[in-house]
């Protein structure tokens, strides 16, 4: 039941569509059995006389809701009896004029509620989305690490857009179907109890199948959902990787193994469509062998002169009703089908919604307004899962100093720089900020005062003074400007076709390597940080284009806390102290110089490079 009150939640936070659809439902269903009840004076009209009709004096009102019922009836039968008695043909035009008014509203009153519907539904698609997008942002870059972004997307589509479907069916099958079915079952019993009880008699059995098919179809939907997912992924991950699949002539074996995937996918959602399709036409076929069953009976009756209590035509009638009755319980079974196919998505979409996020801020977390003294790391550990990344470091930084962390892949320079981030919370010991554990600071105020320009130039489908404010609701063009001169970077973005208001394409496509990293240079000047990150920020470039963004990161390094993530070890040859980590310790520690003439790994690393 949890499941339907989530799904209740989404489609019941708009009230106004919500209950607009249930009342355009709820009439849509009293005139679908309008058109259909008032064919009696038709077939009367063609089977009697009207000296035949059952009433032929006016109707007395004795009260209560049957009285009211046999009030509206017999009425309507003597206000046809006088009718049919002087204007046989004008009685048949009047009733079909009124069959056709109540087929017109039936119509009218189904589209309205598919007008509210469409609104209502796309609403909670967007929400939907809407709230995993944002919990995706949040949760911290362990979540990213173990899950495939693949998968996100798919939560993100196709798990959305089956909920889409749940709110639809939630409707029909709480507020529109019960009330048709009760409706149409209301007028069954009064037009004959008798054979009403008989055609109840084989719905248990539909319901004890559908229930079987409903659990097989969430398991099979489930998987399909999570085997979309890796589908999702192999396309992110080969388009992305296009150069070298086609430098490697790779085509046709990515090709294969994307076609091997596809079809797992295709194999399973087929089952699904199989298995969800299934339950109507079972619900179909038990319905159509009741419907028989009874115009067998009923009709065997009337042909022997037993009429059950109904006359022909009222048989007939009877049986048209009936036919609607099974309609609505047709229903119930398909959007059961889809509530279940839904379920399985509304799991999955819970997953991401409620994972753990590890790394928020405390209660009562101060805000960092400016950083004055230093940066200390006291005994801090870090694990990723069981394996130990950073092993007891302790060390501290003043303010205003250019460090460097040189070592071996591996070596957690990258991690001891993301625990300053708090892109993940430390195991045990402390990192402080002007003596303030950094988990007592808020998230926001922290990474405002920290700038990071890294190894790979990360850059949005943006214009380039979007990229350069990144983050800056209220950009100030001067600002970008000038930023975009310290990074060595407002020659070549003058020379885009628009300027600044060029689109760079995804990820940066449209620039070189040299100048993407400039931009990059240029958007962590625009934040103006008190504290620097450089991981790598020219490994990857050529060497006139290292010249110039070394150019740019020495502008950008002044008067500030600069932290320094090197290979080359030749851009860190002036730093005001080095680190050496191995397997997550600071196995040295000292000044270019001092640290040679050690003759222990930072010599054994510059000699490889030719710099000792």
């Amino acid at each position: 039941m949890s499941y339907y009150k989530e799904i209740y939640k989404y489609t019941f936070k708009y009230k106004g569509l919500a209950w607009a659809t249930i009342l355009f439902n709820l009439l849509f269903v009293i005139f679908n059995l309008l058109s259909l009840v008032l064919f009696v004076p038709v077939l009367q009209l063609i089977f009697k006389t009207g000296d035949e009709l059952q009433v032929v004096t006016k109707p007395q009102f004795y009260g209560g809701l049957s009285g009211v019922v046999s009030y509206i009836k017999d009425s309507y039968n003597f206000e046809m009896y006088n009718l049919v008695k002087e204007d046989p043909k004008g009685a048949l035009l009047f009733v079909c004029i009124s069959v056709f008014l109540a087929f017109f509203m039936k119509n009218i009153f189904r589209y309205g509620a598919v007008w509210t519907q469409s609104k209502l539904r796309m609403s909670v698609v967007r929400d939907v989305r809407g709230a995993l997008f944002e919990k995706s942002l949040q949760l911290p870059l362990a979540f990213h690490s173990n899950e495939k972004k693949g998968d996100l997307m798919a939560r993100m589509n196709s798990d959305v857009n089956e909920i889409e479907v749940a709110v639809v069916s939630l409707l029909e099958l709480i507020f529109r179907e019960p009330l048709a079915i009760l409706i149409n079952l209301l007028t069954l019993i009064y037009m004959s109890p008798r054979l009403t009880l008989i055609s109840l008699l084989l719905l248990p059995i539909s319901a004890f199948v559908i229930s079987r098919i409903g659990k097989s179809l969430k398991r099979t939907a489930q998987k399909t959902q999570e085997q979309l997912g890796f589908l999702y992924a192999s396309m992110d991950e080969n388009l992305g990787g296009i150069r070298i699949i086609k430098a490697f002539n790779a085509v046709r074996f990515i090709a294969a193994s994307f076609e091997e995937k596809n079809n797992q996918h295709q194999k399973l959602a087929t089952r699904v469509f199989r298995k969800r399709d299934l339950s109507p036409l079972v619900n179909e076929t038990l319905g159509a062998t009741v419907l028989l069953a009874l115009v067998y009976f009923g009709g065997s009756l009337i042909l022997n002169g037993k009429e059950f209590g109904l006359s022909g035509e009222v048989f007939l009638t009877y049986i048209i009703v009936f036919s609607q009755f099974l309609r609505p319980i047709q229903s119930v079974s398909n959007n059961m089908a889809n509530m279940t196919k839904a379920q399985a998505s509304q799991d999955r979409i819970n997953a991401l919604l409620h994972a753990q996020d590890t790394v928020q801020d405390e209660p009562n977390a101060t805000k960092l307004i400016s950083f004055e003294n230093d940066i200390s790391f006291k005994n801090v550990r870090f694990s990723y899962q069981d394996q130990p990344v950073i092993q007891d470091i302790s060390w501290n930084i003043k303010k205003g100093s250019l460090v460097a962390i040189v070592g071996e892949s591996g070596s957690g320079k990258s991690t001891l720089m993301d625990l300053l981030l708090r892109f993940y919370d430390v195991n045990s010991g402390a990192i402080e900020i002007d003596g303030v554990d950094i988990r007592h600071i808020n998230l926001a105020s922290l990474r405002k005062h920290i700038g990071v320009v890294s190894q790979e130039s990360i850059l949005f489908n943006m214009s380039a003074a979007q990229n350069i404010s990144f983050g800056d609701d209220q950009p100030d063009m001067e600002k970008i400007i000038a930023a975009a001169k310290i990074a060595n970077a407002h020659g070549f973005i003058s020379e885009l076709e628009n300027g600044f208001e060029t689109l760079l394409g995804e990820r940066g496509n449209k620039l070189s390597g040299g100048q993407k990293q400039r931009i990059a240079i240029a958007r962590a000047v625009y934040k103006d940080p008190a504290i620097l990150i450089l991981d790598e920020a020219t490994s990857a470039l050529d060497t006139e284009a290292e010249k110039l963004v070394q150019q740019a990161l020495e502008k950008l390094m002044q008067n500030r806390t600069s932290f320094v993530i090197a290979h080359r070890l030749s851009t860190v040859l002036n730093a005001d102290e080095i680190i050496v980590l191995s397997k997550g310790s600071i196995v040295e520690c000292g000044q270019h110089d001092s640290l040679l003439a050690q003759k222990g790994i930072y010599h054994r690393l510059c000699s490889l490079q030719g710099m000792s």
